[in-house]
């Protein structure tokens, strides 16, 4: 009597943070639970209820490249890092990478914004050469270049508020979500670029090797994610 086959072992990418609380939900309906709270946890891998299933944890700009080259078969990320890693592999960075849903989590907007007391429109009219803070090189660059406005732009990687407080730049592009931040900061939202939410991005070799195991998985997050009332 020949041994039934052994599934298919699945690894999910996920940064910390809003991304993993969100997917959670997700994860329910297909039926997989994480055992272990990544905030109490020190552990990178964590086991699921489900023994052909782990959940790996990184960067949030680590996901893409973790699933384009197979550290991972799965993965959530913002559509900011999916624009940022393709820039960054000239092009060719989703290449590997299978984008099937957009799942309608972590949602926020990537913005321009300056101090209070900076006019904004004014400069841009006059066109001055603006000094720009922010992580989202690739989409500001091209932002500012469709707008037709010169630009420096500085890579920072974090507390990007300061940058315009210390006079280290104009103005910052970066998320908002409730623009609590900014306001604590006296800083202003004057241009919205676009809006985020995050992907699911499967790996292409998975996708095929691995269908059987992936395609219940992506069907129930397909369902998950689909907006109330909308038809299948």
């Amino acid at each position: 009597m020949s041994a039934s086959p052994q599934p298919q072992a699945l690894t999910l990418a996920l940064s910390k943070g809003r991304i993993f609380e969100e997917t959670l939900p997700l994860l329910a309906a297909a039926g997989i639970e994480v055992l272990e709270d990544p905030e109490k946890s020190r552990k990178l891998i964590l086991p699921t209820n489900r023994p052909d299933v782990r959940v790996v944890l990184v960067r949030a700009s680590d996901v893409p490249t973790y699933v384009q080259y197979g550290g991972a078969d799965l993965g959530v990320c913002g559509k900011d890092t999916l624009l940022e890693h393709e820039a960054e592999w000239g092009g060719a960075g989703n290449v590997g990478l299978y984008q099937p849903l957009d799942l309608g989590i972590a949602k926020c907007r990537m913005s321009v914004a300056v101090r209070a007391d900076f006019d904004y429109a004014h400069a841009v009219r006059q066109g001055a050469r603006l000094k720009v803070a922010t992580k989202y090189v690739a989409i500001a660059r091209e932002f500012f270049a469709s707008k037709g406005v010169h630009v420096d732009l500085i890579k920072l990687y974090g507390s990007m508020e300061l940058a315009p407080l210390t006079g280290l730049a104009d103005a910052i592009v970066d998320l908002v979500s409730t623009g609590n931040t900014l306001k604590a900061n006296h800083l202003v939202e004057v241009e919205r670029i676009m809006d985020i939410s995050s992907r699911l991005v499967v790996n292409q070799s998975a996708l095929k090797v691995k269908r059987e195991a992936l395609r219940p998985i992506l069907d129930a997050f397909a369902r998950a994610s689909q907006p109330q009332g909308a038809s299948a």
